[in-house]
């Protein structure tokens, strides 16, 4: 049976980047299966595009269960899965250690989240993204290409998925299109619950003029990209990476 609309799996989605992904998603047109810890700010973007649109699943992206559950929920819901996006992922409080100081069970938390969390749900989604010639987008980070201190955890989870996103591209070929996208500095506060609008976030001009593009990112600069990944018109790329920071990384920096 084939749908007259598409349906997309978004995990993190209640707050920041995920929720700017899903909104541009159903500004589209698609259906949106979303999943996050976080209950209340998941219910009221249930409450803001209606259940026909948008349907939420609080659980945590780590547990097999969960994520099984959910992408079965989403399937008997919409009846058809277009696009995975494994958006889910935690850094803080678990930045800031030293290695010597490291609490393993925080790194392995991490580790469950951001790496793990993913290939579940690219496990229980790739059937039925299979049938829809669908596709997968990994958001990574640029952490995954350069850090600052004591990131170990979050960097090297980041990283993992760079790697994940190959290996899957090429065991899913002819059938799904596996790609990552790493946003540099992406502006959130004013998609979190209880956020103050865009327009009252002021940056100093060192904080702009260290963009070669010229501002800050914004969701909706990696919505797009995820977008037309997910998209037709990227019918011939998969196995890639695409850094989305303002040309951040692309500089050259020393210590004068």
């Amino acid at each position: 049976m084939s749908y007259s609309f598409k349906t997309v799996f978004i995990t993190g989605v209640a707050n920041g980047i995920g929720r700017g992904i899903a909104d541009y998603f159903i500004k589209k047109g698609w259906r949106v299966a979303g999943l996050d810890i976080n209950k209340e700010s998941g219910r009221k973007l249930e409450d803001k595009y209606g259940r026909d649109s948008f349907v939420f699943f609080e659980a945590d992206v780590s547990d097999e269960n969960s994520v099984k559950s959910s992408v079965a929920s989403t399937l008997k819901k919409f009846g058809c899965l277009d696009a995975l996006v494994n958006n889910a992922g935690i850094a803080s409080p678990y930045n800031g250690t030293s290695p010597e100081d490291m609490d393993i069970a925080k790194w392995k938390r991490v580790i469950d989240v951001n790496l793990t969390g993913s290939m579940l749900c690219v496990k229980y989604a790739v059937p039925a993204l299979r049938k829809s010639k669908g596709s997968i987008v990994n958001i990574s980070s640029t952490r995954a290409l350069q850090s600052e201190k004591f990131t170990e955890a979050y960097s090297a989870s980041k990283g993992a998925l760079l790697s994940l996103t190959h290996a899957l591209a090429v065991s899913l070929a002819h059938e799904v299109r596996v790609n990552t996208v790493l946003p540099g500095w992406i502006e959130t506060r004013h998609m979190q619950e209880n956020s103050s609008a865009l327009d009252s976030i002021k940056y100093s001009e060192e904080d702009i003029s260290q963009h070669p593009a010229g501002r800050v990112g914004l969701p909706e600069d990696i919505a797009s990209m995820v977008y037309f990944l997910c998209s037709d018109e990227a019918g011939f790329i998969t196995g890639q990476k695409f850094v989305v920071d303002g040309g951040m990384t692309t500089k050259m920096i020393y210590a004068e």
